[in-house]
Protein backbone atom coordinates (compact mmCIF):
# COMPACT_ATOMS: atom_id res chain seq x y z
CA UNK A 1 0.00 0.00 0.00
CA UNK A 2 2.82 2.39 0.90
CA UNK A 3 4.55 1.74 -2.42
CA UNK A 4 1.40 2.60 -4.40
CA UNK A 5 1.02 5.88 -2.50
CA UNK A 6 4.66 6.73 -3.15
CA UNK A 7 4.29 5.80 -6.82
CA UNK A 8 1.08 7.84 -7.09
CA UNK A 9 2.77 10.85 -5.48
CA UNK A 10 5.79 10.51 -7.77
CA UNK A 11 3.51 10.20 -10.80
CA UNK A 12 1.54 13.30 -9.78
CA UNK A 13 4.73 15.26 -9.09
CA UNK A 14 6.09 14.17 -12.45
CA UNK A 15 2.95 15.37 -14.24
CA UNK A 16 2.99 18.71 -12.40
CA UNK A 17 6.66 19.14 -13.23
CA UNK A 18 5.96 18.40 -16.90
CA UNK A 19 3.09 20.92 -16.96
CA UNK A 20 5.25 23.58 -15.30
CA UNK A 21 8.09 22.93 -17.73
CA UNK A 22 5.74 23.09 -20.71
CA UNK A 23 4.15 26.31 -19.47
CA UNK A 24 7.52 27.96 -18.90
CA UNK A 25 8.72 26.87 -22.35
CA UNK A 26 5.57 28.25 -23.95
CA UNK A 27 5.78 31.57 -22.16
CA UNK A 28 9.47 31.99 -22.94
CA UNK A 29 8.87 31.32 -26.65
CA UNK A 30 5.98 33.78 -26.79
CA UNK A 31 7.92 36.41 -24.84
CA UNK A 32 10.83 36.06 -27.26
CA UNK A 33 8.43 36.51 -30.19
CA UNK A 34 7.01 39.67 -28.64
CA UNK A 35 10.47 41.06 -27.93
CA UNK A 36 11.65 40.26 -31.45
CA UNK A 37 8.60 41.92 -32.98
CA UNK A 38 8.80 45.03 -30.83
CA UNK A 39 12.60 45.23 -30.32
CA UNK A 40 13.15 48.86 -31.34
CA UNK A 41 10.22 50.15 -29.31
CA UNK A 42 11.24 48.17 -26.23
CA UNK A 43 14.89 49.30 -26.35
CA UNK A 44 14.12 52.98 -26.87
CA UNK A 45 11.37 52.86 -24.25
CA UNK A 46 13.70 51.21 -21.74
CA UNK A 47 16.39 53.85 -22.29
CA UNK A 48 13.93 56.70 -21.76
CA UNK A 49 12.46 55.00 -18.69
CA UNK A 50 15.95 54.59 -17.19
CA UNK A 51 16.84 58.23 -17.84
CA UNK A 52 13.53 59.38 -16.40
CA UNK A 53 13.92 57.16 -13.33
CA UNK A 54 17.40 58.49 -12.57
CA UNK A 55 16.28 62.10 -12.94
CA UNK A 56 13.17 61.43 -10.87
CA UNK A 57 15.31 59.92 -8.11
CA UNK A 58 17.47 63.05 -7.99
CA UNK A 59 14.37 65.27 -7.89
CA UNK A 60 12.81 63.18 -5.13
CA UNK A 61 15.93 63.35 -2.96
CA UNK A 62 16.04 67.13 -3.41
CA UNK A 63 12.32 67.43 -2.72
CA UNK A 64 12.65 65.37 0.47
CA UNK A 65 15.39 67.64 1.73
CA UNK A 66 13.32 70.75 0.96
CA UNK A 67 10.21 69.32 2.64
CA UNK A 68 12.22 68.27 5.69
CA UNK A 69 13.77 71.74 6.04
CA UNK A 70 10.34 73.34 5.61
CA UNK A 71 8.75 71.08 8.24
CA UNK A 72 11.66 71.60 10.63
CA UNK A 73 11.40 75.40 10.41
CA UNK A 74 7.63 75.75 10.66
CA UNK A 75 6.71 73.33 13.44
CA UNK A 76 8.08 72.21 16.77
CA UNK A 77 7.86 68.48 16.10
CA UNK A 78 10.65 66.00 16.70
CA UNK A 79 12.75 64.82 13.78
CA UNK A 80 10.89 61.48 13.84
CA UNK A 81 7.48 63.09 13.33
CA UNK A 82 8.72 65.17 10.43
CA UNK A 83 10.17 62.05 8.82
CA UNK A 84 6.94 60.13 9.44
CA UNK A 85 4.97 62.81 7.58
CA UNK A 86 7.33 62.50 4.62
CA UNK A 87 7.21 58.68 4.72
CA UNK A 88 3.40 58.69 4.84
CA UNK A 89 3.24 60.96 1.81
CA UNK A 90 5.74 58.71 0.01
CA UNK A 91 3.63 55.63 0.76
CA UNK A 92 0.55 57.34 -0.63
CA UNK A 93 2.36 58.30 -3.84
CA UNK A 94 3.88 54.81 -4.18
CA UNK A 95 0.45 53.18 -3.91
CA UNK A 96 -0.96 55.58 -6.46
CA UNK A 97 1.91 54.88 -8.87
CA UNK A 98 1.57 51.10 -8.46
CA UNK A 99 -2.16 51.31 -9.16
CA UNK A 100 -1.58 53.45 -12.24
CA UNK A 101 1.24 51.18 -13.45
CA UNK A 102 -0.97 48.13 -13.07
CA UNK A 103 -3.64 49.76 -15.21
CA UNK A 104 -1.14 50.75 -17.88
CA UNK A 105 0.39 47.25 -17.99
CA UNK A 106 -2.88 45.86 -19.34
CA UNK A 107 -1.71 46.28 -22.89
CA UNK A 108 -2.33 44.44 -26.12
CA UNK A 109 -0.86 40.96 -26.19
CA UNK A 110 -0.19 38.57 -29.03
CA UNK A 111 -2.97 36.05 -29.68
CA UNK A 112 -0.49 33.26 -28.86
CA UNK A 113 0.02 34.78 -25.42
CA UNK A 114 -3.70 34.87 -24.67
CA UNK A 115 -4.11 31.33 -26.02
CA UNK A 116 -1.19 30.09 -23.91
CA UNK A 117 -2.58 31.69 -20.78
CA UNK A 118 -5.95 30.07 -21.46
CA UNK A 119 -4.40 26.65 -21.99
CA UNK A 120 -2.28 27.01 -18.86
CA UNK A 121 -5.28 27.98 -16.77
CA UNK A 122 -7.29 25.05 -18.10
CA UNK A 123 -4.41 22.63 -17.47
CA UNK A 124 -3.93 23.86 -13.92
CA UNK A 125 -7.65 23.72 -13.15
CA UNK A 126 -7.94 20.28 -14.76
CA UNK A 127 -10.48 21.27 -17.39
CA UNK A 128 -10.41 19.57 -20.76
CA UNK A 129 -10.19 21.59 -23.94
CA UNK A 130 -13.15 21.31 -26.34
Amino acid sequence: MEKSKGKNFANTASRLSAIASSVMDLHVRIALQEVDREKRRIISGSIFIAIGAILMLLVLVSLHLIIYIFLDEFNDWNIQYNLLVIIGFDLFLAGLCLKLGGQLAKGPYLPQTLEGIGKTTKAVLGKKEP
